[in-house]
Formats: C-alpha cells, structure tokens, sequence
C-alpha cells in the first residue's frame, strides 16, 4: 500500500481561488478586505512567513498592512498599535507574529485584539464561542490550522462522520481546540487527544482511523502504530542541525515509512502548512463579509 497524498498546495490554492471571487465581489461594494501583521523585532524567520502571508493576499486581491516594530518596543507602545488597528475600519483581520520579545506580556497583548478581526481564531472569546456552539452556524472566526487539517481531508472527499481520531499534541494552536471543531455535529468525529505523557500512545494511535500528529516531536508517529489505510496529517515540525552540513534540517511528527501503511498522507511541508495559510486569508475575507452584512 502506498498512501494517497493529502496535497495541501493543491488545495490550498483552490481555496484561493474562491477567494479571489469573493474578494471582486466585496470591491464591487467598495470594500477591499484588509488583512494586517504586526511584527516587534527582526526574526528572518518571522519576517519571512509574515512576508509570505502578505505576498499571497494581495495576489487576490487584498489590502496588506504591516507594521513594523523594533525589538526593544515596550508593552504600552505594541498595546497603542494593537488598539490603532481594532478601530481602523481598513483593517478586517489581523495577527500578532509569535514569538515576542520575552519582556512582552504576549497574553494581555493577543486578549486585546478585537475578537471580530481575530484571524488566526485563537482568541479567548471565540474558543468560548466554539465551545459553546456545537450545532448553529458559526459566525466567529475560527483557528486556522485546524481548520485547514479539516478542510484538507473534505477537499479529498475523505469523510470524517463517525470516525475515531486521535489528536498527538495539547497545544492551543492544533491539539487544544481541533476537538471543538471535528465534534461539531456537521462533522461528527469522534476525537481522543493524547500527547507526550499519554501511557502506551501506541495502542491509542492503532485503534485511529485518522491521527492528527501536531506534537513537535520527530518521528512520534511511526509505521509500527499506525492502521493499514488510516488518515494520518502530519502537522509538527521539528528543528534539527544536520551534523554533516551544519544547516538546519526540518522533520515533521511522522516516519517517512508510514507512507507504506496509511491510507491517506499530509506531507511535511506542503500539506497543512498552505493550508494554515488559506485558512488565516479566509477568516479575514468572512470578517469582511460579516462587516458588510453579507
């Protein structure tokens, strides 16, 4: 058995695509969905993914905002940026790139981004509302990445009605709030979230008709636990310095090999990843939308 690749590139830019409408329709009524990063400090790395996210939403049609703040920016001076964009009426969404300088108070700062143009959908008050909606329409945005696992396997015609998934993880960003979405009534799975201190995370993973692997951790998930024709996404990433080349070297939660044993395989990178960020322009696009009255 080879497994079918879940390609999040593909799908990811279908998404896009559909965006790329919605988002002339909006222009057509005078409005320009606008999505905004703020970045304290000169990270390459965050300063490359922040680049990326912009470079994409423009594509279709958005208008970027980036702000740029130095390193040494103090509490109340990223706290006036936060509060300049929850009133600018430009601004549909917008994210605060982690990880901050360490003398930043990173919560009091992501709680006082308004709910409403909350686009990575981690906010406390939309978790509340998740988790308090099982069955309505939702009209709050919701976390991307999770979202994006789930959209990836629906794009693939994969149902996930009555299926066991096991999430590896506790993370807010995946393990956290994924269950609040895949036991929804409309998708109707059925979840068990294990992580790093779960006893014998081999037997959980076997009886799983899909595993979401978001743990961080290299290679968590091998050939040897996993279902013959299982889902498995493999969404962690880990950081290695390759001894040979002195470069760093990137690994995601799942064994090369379970290629051979599952049914339905994300690879890593270039499957939940595009996603994540489909997703993120997608939450913005709907906020607009909500704003508009659509």
């Amino acid at each position: 058995m080879t497994a079918t690749i879940l390609d999040g590139k593909a799908a990811a830019a279908a998404i896009k695509a559909e965006l790329a409408e919605r988002v002339a329709a909006l222009r057509e009524r005078g409005i320009v969905p606008g999505i905004a990063t703020v970045l304290v400090g000169a990270d390459p790395a965050s300063q490359l993914y922040v680049g990326m996210k912009h470079k994409q939403s423009e594509a279709i049609g958005m208008n970027s905002i980036q702000v740029e703040l130095p390193a040494e920016s103090t509490q109340q001076e990223v706290e006036a940026v936060i509060d300049g964009l929850n009133a600018d009426p430009s601004c549909h969404g917008y994210i605060v790139q982690l990880p901050l300088p360490k003398h930043l108070d990173t919560d009091a700062i992501l709680e006082r981004i308004d709910p409403a143009k909350d686009a990575d959908g981690l906010h406390p008050t939309n978790l509340g509302r998740l988790v308090l909606n099982v069955n309505a329409p939702i009209t709050t945005p919701l976390p991307c990445t999770p979202r994006g696992v789930i959209e990836l396997l629906l794009r693939n015609d994969y149902d996930l009605k009555g299926k066991e998934v096991v999430v590896v993880g506790r993370g807010v960003t995946i393990g956290r709030s994924i269950g609040l979405l895949l036991t929804r009534r409309e998708i109707n799975a059925t979840v068990t979230l294990t992580h790093t201190g779960t006893v014998d995370l081999a037997k959980h993973l076997r009886e799983a008709d899909v595993i979401v692997a978001a743990a961080g951790v290299k290679h968590i998930v091998r050939a040897e636990d996993v279902k013959p024709g299982a889902a498995v996404l493999d969404v962690g990433v880990t950081r290695e310095v390759d001894p040979e080349t002195g470069k760093n070297r990137v690994y995601g939660d799942v064994h090369p090999d379970v290629a051979d044993v599952a049914g339905f395989l994300s690879p890593n990178p270039g499957g939940v990843g595009p996603m994540t960020v489909a997703l993120l322009m997608t939450n913005v696009v709907e906020a607009a939308e909500r704003a508009a009255g659509l």
